[in-house]
């Protein structure tokens, strides 16, 4: 627990259906844009494939980051390229170094054409808490899309200023729950993890992997929030992280419940007071 009158020295934030909304459907659409670009640029490569061979390449490139994610590990985007080379030619093909660019650009092209919406409270909240003199921080598990491309999407939004330290799992090359991932973002912020508050929307990855990390918790809940269609799809990536595996929801409760991301400076006000 945070003694009466500690401060709370940073704020971390996950991104995805926290600081970013989501449209029903975007999902889906996405990945058909990924697909029809991908085989785009294979055949200008001289190798000739269909869009739905790289649909049935991407679910087994799928099926091998879930496998990486279970351990709480994750690939770059340079890997995940090598992989899906492999898959899309069963193994006859290896990735070269000429095609990167061309394949990386088709691979990130879904959220170019498809972005997600900023929070709309989420300028205001990020320039009242700079303005306090907290230090923020992101946290982010990547899933297709990697973090050069949040980045550059978050500083298009004219937010990207207000952070001090983002972590993206494709970069550093593990995820939340894992506690390393938010002990680094306290070093990085100059914090102990008592005295950081993490936001976000998903039980196991947010509450709980903070928790387990020392981090006060903030459970954001809005289904404005949210990709439903993608959330109701069991074989979807968006639905898979949010299996609690052995754990059960009573076994994860947050420090506090906000249904509104304006709550978020009014929490952090109530952490410091208790």
């Amino acid at each position: 627990m945070t003694a009466k009158g500690q401060c709370i020295r940073a704020v971390t934030f996950d991104l995805w259906e926290t600081l970013f909304f989501e449209r029903d459907g975007d999902s889906s659409r996405r990945s058909a844009i990924r697909c029809n670009n991908v085989a785009a640029a294979f055949n200008e490569f001289g190798v000739t494939v269909s869009a739905e061979q790289v649909g049935s390449a991407m679910k087994q490139v799928a099926g091998r980051l879930l496998e990486m994610w279970e351990v709480n590990d994750d690939a770059s985007h340079v890997e995940q390229l090598e992989l899906l080379v492999q898959k899309v030619s069963d193994g006859s093909l290896t990735l070269k170094n000429e095609w990167i660019k061309r394949l990386s650009e088709a691979y990130v092209s879904p959220f170019l054409e498809i972005p997600p919406c900023l929070n709309p409270d989420a300028e205001s909240v990020l320039e009242t808490l700079s303005e306090s003199g907290r230090r923020i921080g992101l946290i982010c598990n990547t899933g297709f899309t990697p973090g050069f491309a949040l980045r550059r999407f978050l500083d298009s939004e004219g937010v990207l200023g207000y952070f001090s330290f983002l972590a993206f799992s494709d970069e550093i090359g593990f995820r939340k729950p894992d506690p390393r991932i938010f002990h680094l973002a306290a070093r990085k912020l100059k914090a102990e993890p008592h005295e950081v508050v993490h936001v976000g929307d998903n039980l196991r990855l947010d509450v709980w992997g903070a928790m387990n990390a020392g981090f006060r918790t903030i459970l954001y809940e809005c289904e404005d929030a949210k990709d439903k269609i993608a959330e109701a799809d069991p074989t979807s990536l968006v639905a898979k992280s949010r299996n609690l595996g052995a754990l059960r929801t009573e076994h994860i409760v947050a420090d506090m419940t906000i249904t509104s991301f304006k709550m978020v400076l009014g929490a952090i006000r109530q952490f410091e007071e208790d």
